[in-house]
C-alpha cells in the first residue's frame, strides 16, 4: 500500500462534490514522476480515484472500463454511483484471496428520477476487499489518509458552494500531502456539478 505513495479526498458540497488526488508516483523514498493522475471519470457526473499499488491502479481502471462498458450496452442508461460503488465492491471482494493493493473512493452526483426529484450529492470509500464505507461529509484515503482526516475535521463544512468546496478540498490535501514523505508533487481536483465538472491542478511542494 506504501510502495508507490498517493492520496486521494472527497468531499460533498451543496449540490456538487469534490474529489482530488495528489501527482506523485515514488518507488518508496524515491521519486519516479509527478504527473500520475490517481483519479478517472466513469461519465460526466462520476468519478473514481485509485490510491495504492501503481500496477493494480491501472490493472482495475481497465477491468472498471470493460465492467462499466458492458453495463451502458446492457442497460443502456449510464451507472449511478451507488451502482458504480456496488461494483467496485464486488470486483474487488472477487480478489479478495489476493487482492489488489487499492483504497478506491468514488464521488459523483445521482441523476434526478421521477421517484427521486432532488437526489443528494454522493460519495464512498472501500477497503482492499471491497467493505464500502458511505459517509455523508468526506472521504479520504491513501498514504496520507490520517493527516487528510485531521484537516478535512478541520476545514470541512456543510453545503459548501462549488468554490467554497474547491478551495476546502484544495487546502486539505495541499496541508496533508506536506506532512507525508510518500504523496505530494502537485495535485489535481474536480469539482462535478450538475452542469459541468471543474477541473484544476494545482502546484505543490516538490521536495
Amino acid at each position: 500500500m506504501e510502495l508507490n505513495g498517493g492520496s486521494v479526498v472527497a468531499m460533498i458540497g451543496k449540490d456538487c462534490v469534490a474529489i482530488a488526488s495528489d501527482l506523485r508516483l515514488g518507488n518508496q523514498a524515491v521519486g519516479v514522476a509527478s504527473n500520475f493522475d490517481k483519479v478517472f471519470p466513469v461519465n460526466d457526473k462520476l468519478y473514481y480515484g485509485l490510491p495504492g499499488l501503481a500496477t493494480d491502479v491501472y490493472t482495475l481502471k481497465e477491468h472498471l472500463r470493460f465492467r462499466v462498458n458492458m453495463y451502458r450496452m446492457k442497460e443502456e442508461r449510464e451507472i449511478t454511483p451507488k451502482t458504480f460503488t456496488h461494483l467496485v465492491s464486488s470486483t474487488l471482494y472477487e480478489k479478495r484471496f489476493g487482492p489488489f493493493f487499492i483504497e478506491p473512493v468514488v464521488a459523483g452526483l445521482p441523476t434526478p428520477t421521477d421517484l427521486d426529484p432532488h437526489p443528494k450529492p454522493f460519495i464512498s470509500t472501500m477497503d482492499t476487499i471491497g467493505c464500502i464505507t458511505t459517509p455523508k461529509d468526506f472521504a479520504v484515503a491513501g498514504t496520507a489518509a490520517d493527516k487528510l482526516y485531521g484537516v478535512a475535521e478541520g476545514l470541512w463544512e456543510p453545503d459548501l458552494e462549488p468554490e467554497d468546496l474547491f478551495e476546502t478540498v484544495s487546502q486539505t490535501l495541499l496541508n496533508a500531502v506536506d506532512r507525508d514523505a510518500l504523496s505530494g508533487w502537485g495535485a489535481v481536483v474536480h469539482i462535478i456539478t450538475h452542469d459541468k465538472v471543474i477541473t484544476r491542478t494545482l502546484r505543490a511542494r516538490m521536495d
